[in-house]
């Protein structure tokens, strides 16, 4: 493993993980690798809500010597009442006060969250202008998971990557494809964009990807149009594997030309349902091989991607910005 002296050297910043209980399984492993930790609130149904969220990152912040910062959120259960805006403002107060060092919003808005007629409620519906209109004028940077995978559209014979395939067979009900209903992939990036347009000084990290992970060339368009925004790699690591698998150059180039607005990030989630055991080794291992991808000339696989693929090479100080310092400049109030 010729990257490990160099990924031992260099600091590093997981900015996109869920630590979802009290156990310091997470905080041991990011000790020994050499990792500081950015975990993230949100709203999803199964996740504790969101104070216990915020609490297990306070709690872990006090009694490991490793850093562990937190992005907060906001509910949504109670969108359309009166007063709506200004609770869920106070809760993401709430959060910045106890140390939260940004934002983060959902899929579920755009894929849940429906209005008093069954209509879909989009990120740009006007409910949240008071939101990100409090963002912007105050510096916080939103992290915004809107849409999914192309592969959520397309039937499963085209999807691209095998860990895409496993979870929409398991889960039909997530598969857009067979739900023509819901908005589509294109309806779902158009209203985050339509977001971007009319906030255009807010500082705007799209998770995995921006969603536009199947395409090295769209991410680069998305990041051409909207100069503030960021992306983040939470999970898509292996979808520029596959592109790399057939054009890697491009996918270098891509890295490269964009070095300063991308942030590494796991996705990697601990609920205390396996063993600790089993959450370091498997942290440790995506940690080591996805930075492996980036470090490393030689030929790659990955347990999600069908074919082999050349690793990147890229130079220390680009690698440095990717696992680091964007990180630390996208999230200024970070701690690590």
């Amino acid at each position: 493993m010729d990257f490990l002296p160099l990924y031992r050297d260099i600091p590093k910043i997981d900015g996109h993980l869920h630590l979802n209980t009290q156990r310091p399984a997470m905080m041991k492993e990011a000790a020994e690798e050499g990792f500081s930790l950015l975990t993230i609130n949100t709203e999803v149904p199964f996740f504790p809500n969101i104070d216990e969220q915020q609490q297990f990152a306070l709690e872990q912040d006090h009694t490991h010597s490793k850093k562990i910062d937190f992005i907060t959120t906001f509910s949504t259960e109670h969108w359309g009442e009166t007063g709506w805006q200004d609770e869920a403002i106070s809760q993401i107060e709430t959060g910045l006060n106890r140390g939260a060092v940004g934002v983060k919003i959902w899929k579920n808005i755009g894929m849940e969250l429906k209005d008093n007629e069954g209509n879909f409620v989009m990120a740009d519906h006007p409910s949240f202008d008071p939101i990100y209109s409090f963002l912007e004028k105050n510096g916080i940077p939103l992290l915004a998971h809107l849409g999914e995978p192309k592969n959520c559209w397309l039937p499963i014979e085209r999807m691209t990557v095998t860990s895409d395939v496993d979870y929409f067979k398991n889960h039909p009900e997530y598969h857009m494809h067979k739900h023509l209903e819901f908005p589509s992939y294109e309806q779902q990036l158009a209203a985050r964009d339509r977001v971007l347009d009319n906030y255009k000084q807010l500082t705007f990290i799209g998770a995995h990807i921006a969603s536009l992970e199947w395409s090295v060339d769209r991410a680069a368009e998305w990041l051409d149009r909207y100069p503030n925004c960021g992306i983040d790699l939470a999970e898509r690591v292996c979808h520029l594997q596959h592109q790399a698998s057939e054009t890697p150059q491009k996918v270098r180039e891509f890295i490269t030309t964009y070095q300063d607005r991308i942030i590494y990030g796991s996705d990697q989630i601990d609920d205390g349902i396996h063993a600790e055991n089993e959450i370091r080794s498997e942290l440790q291992t995506k940690w080591r091989k996805e930075f492996s991808f980036f470090a490393d000339p030689g030929e790659q696989t990955a347990w999600n991607v069908k074919e082999p693929f050349p690793g990147l090479h890229l130079k220390r100080e680009v690698l440095e910005k990717i696992f680091y310092n964007n990180a630390l400049n996208y999230y200024p109030k970070l701690n690590c």
